[in-house]
């Protein structure tokens, strides 16, 4: 005998009218859409905070236009040119250059209080200096 789909299969089991699967309510096309904006607007906040936070994470933390920043911008200039001076075989040059951007890059990190920067460049201008001293010998 075939199985009428209006007769429940299992009598221990309560069956619900497919009537009964609809909302609570009258919900209105425009209040559904409502619905909607409302959650795409919470999620796009959401994104909004998050993209906000990662830009504030990004944005530089040295100051701009006060001496320390002109003098590092120098600085870093010096440093690069020198380099390829001395590349070039432009050796007195490049070595000035970058013992010029060493001094810079001292008073910037005396400026900041940090010591890495001042041992860094120290460091390296005096191994600079020595080679340019023995060039004059």
């Amino acid at each position: 005998m075939a199985h009428n789909p209006a007769d429940p299969v299992n009598d221990d089991v309560t069956y619900i009218a497919t009537e009964l699967h609809q909302p609570v309510g009258p919900t209105s096309r425009a209040g559904r859409l409502a619905m909607e904006l409302a959650t795409e607007k919470k999620r796009l906040m959401d994104e909004l905070k998050e993209v906000q936070a990662e830009n504030d994470d990004l944005k530089s933390t040295t100051p701009t236009g006060t001496v320390d920043w002109y003098v590092k911008w120098t600085a870093t200039f010096l440093s690069v040119g020198g380099i390829f001076l001395m590349s070039a075989g432009f050796v007195m040059q490049g070595q000035i250059a970058y013992i010029l951007s060493a001094a810079g890059w001292v008073f910037v990190g005396m400026q900041w209080s940090d010591r890495a920067i001042m041992i860094g460049s120290s460091i390296s201008a005096t191994a600079v200096m020595m080679n340019f001293v023995n060039s004059f010998q």
